[in-house]
């Protein structure tokens, strides 16, 4: 009987019945229950059973297979594993692969990821721009896997200095990414772009070089004469503006305010944590004043956001309140400006508690210890103290 050699052609081309058929030599047969028919090398390595399979009959034939088994025997007699020598050999080709993908490829791939879960739709543009900018002109497309420490310095320190805050986000970016990459297979070792440990010992801290660029706000004593010229504006925009001030929130809360997050009868707004910096629920206490404004703003209402835009099913533009400052010829405050100009009456004409004032502003408590205390968001208090903010801006009768 041969030892080796024991399957014809023909066998196995007509053999349908699952299980395993030895041609010798440690070649075998696999038919699977579903029929499928494949090649499979079989063998002891340091007293282990181990398989290998060689391919499927459909690709690799009798004569093949023969070839394939021959050469794991004689790997074996030099001492070769042939499973480890494969698996070695495809490590080494995803290293090839991974080489051909580049950083820029990367960026994209990464930034498409992510782009679902990011909450304001700019953000993917601001980093496509950034990385256009800074990155890519420097290493975009080189492989990843070769993206060092030199090269995430030549792009960073030209601008670190001038450019701190733009320089800073992209090196977040940067190390973003190829975090990524390191996670997908495409590189290994250390981050080059890491700060902590690393590029802290090479660039200088942000806090030495970030200058702090503070929004122009209205001194809280011209506030209420502000307020009046407001009101003689009239449309739509000043009435936000105002709503803004009353309530002490950011432009993208307001503009993009939708209906169903008041409840006016308990004079409570609910913004929802996705529109939120904090990314946080923030409830809103109205005041007498606000609570006109969205009462007189309801009787005519067709749209979900409380103040519309001129396009259909799209809030109002962030662009209006800046126009409407414009038109009132006063461009050397801000829109954002305002929350410090409550921020400094709080601080100055009343005995509020910062707590109160801040947690207003939905600002996070950056201390541990007191945040761990803050479990509450003081809305009683808050509730009158923004009623107090309004009596000092300046009510009236709509």
């Amino acid at each position: 009987m041969r030892t080796i050699n024991r399957l014809s052609a023909q066998a196995v081309a007509r053999n349908i019945k699952p299980g395993l058929y030895s041609d010798g030599g440690g070649l075998y047969l696999q038919i699977t229950q579903a029929g499928v028919k494949s090649w499979l090398f079989r063998y002891m390595r340091n007293g282990k059973a181990r398989g290998m399979g060689i391919g499927p009959l459909h690709t690799v034939s009798l004569a093949d297979a023969r070839s394939k088994s021959l050469r794991c025997r004689q790997q074996l007699l030099d001492g070769i594993d042939p499973l480890d020598e494969k698996e070695t050999r495809r490590a080494a080709q995803k290293i090839v692969a991974a080489k051909a993908f580049s950083f820029d490829d990367c960026a994209a791939s990464y930034i498409e990821t992510h782009r679902t879960g990011w909450k304001n739709v700019k953000h993917a543009a601001q980093w496509e721009s950034t990385l256009d900018t800074y990155a890519s002109p420097i290493f975009g497309d080189l492989p990843v896997a070769t993206i060092d420490t030199a090269l995430v310095m030549k792009a960073l320190e030209p601008i670190w200095s001038i450019k701190n805050e733009t320089a800073t986000r992209v090196r977040g970016r940067i190390e973003s990414i190829l975090d990524w990459a390191g996670v997908r297979g495409y590189r290994t070792g250390e981050n080059p772009a890491r700060w902590k440990g690393h590029l802290d010992h090479l660039l200088p801290k942000p806090s030495k070089v970030q200058k702090v660029i503070h929004h122009p706000a209205l001194p809280y004593e011209q506030l209420p004469a502000f307020i009046k010229r407001l009101r003689d504006q009239g449309g739509l925009a000043p009435l936000a503006l105002e709503f803004l001030i009353l309530t002490a929130t950011r432009t993208s809360e307001v503009t993009n305010a939708r209906w169903d997050e008041f409840d006016i009868t308990n004079k409570v707004w609910l913004i929802p944590a996705s529109r939120m910096k904090a990314e946080r629920d923030h409830r809103i206490p109205l005041s007498s004043e606000a609570i006109q404004i969205l009462e007189f703003l309801q009787e005519s209402a067709e749209s979900i956001y409380v103040f519309p835009g001129q396009r259909d099913a799209k809030p109002m533009s962030n662009m209006v309140f800046l126009q409407l400052l414009k038109r009132m010829e006063r461009t050397d405050i801000t829109v954002h400006g305002f929350r410090s100009t409550f921020r400094d009456w709080v601080g100055e004409t009343t005995n509020y508690p910062r707590e109160v004032a801040e947690a207003a502003l939905a600002h996070t408590i950056k201390d541990k210890t007191e945040a761990a205390y803050a479990r509450g968001d003081l809305f009683v208090k808050r509730s009158q103290m923004m009623q107090a903010w309004t009596n000092y801006v300046g009510s009236h009768n709509r």
